[in-house]
């Protein structure tokens, strides 16, 4: 939906083949911009039996340093308890070849105060992601934001909460 124009969550088709889903076990990831947040609030309101996975945590602009009104709107999105966060595609949203986990902190610690650690989980956008990072750096990044953390929440956000989420066996 990040590239869909200015509405496109209002739109009654899309909206009927969501409600088509409800009464599945079925997740609907949304993979939207952060300029989409208001709108997705919006729909994430008509559909309140319905899970959803925020992707990428709703692209912020880190590049630019842009904490506001991404952050408000993040803390707005998650007071819907149907709503899970995905912890990815960060560091292509930041600097390629300057990014850090100092400069992804933010966003980090504002996912983190929104959405709670039960309803967040890590992900890794491969293969895009190897435009900015290696897989493996982008994994050691995560361990060390985290590393202060109990070894339960790790668990929670490294695969307890995407099994739950997900209905994974």
């Amino acid at each position: 939906m990040q590239a869909e124009s200015q509405g496109f969550l209002d739109g009654e088709d899309f909206n009927r083949g969501i409600r088509a889903m409800h009464g599945t076990s079925l997740v609907y990831d949304l993979l939207i911009a952060e300029h989409q947040l208001d709108e997705a609030i919006r729909f994430v309101d008509r559909h309140p039996q319905q899970i959803f996975v925020l992707d990428h945590i709703a692209k912020p602009k880190i590049a630019a340093g842009e904490l506001e009104p991404w952050r408000s709107r993040m803390h707005e999105l998650s007071k819907r308890s149907n709503v899970c966060c995905k912890i990815s595609g960060m560091v292509t949203e930041d600097s390629w070849t300057h990014w850090s986990i100092e400069s992804l902190r933010p966003y980090l610690d504002t996912v983190v105060s929104a959405f709670g650690l039960d309803r967040l989980m890590a992900g890794s956008d491969w293969p895009v992601c190897l435009v900015a990072s290696s897989y493996a750096q982008w994994w050691q990044a995560l361990r060390n934001y985290f590393a202060d953390f109990s070894d339960d929440e790790r668990a929670d956000i490294f695969g307890t909460t995407t099994v739950r989420i997900y209905n994974l066996k």
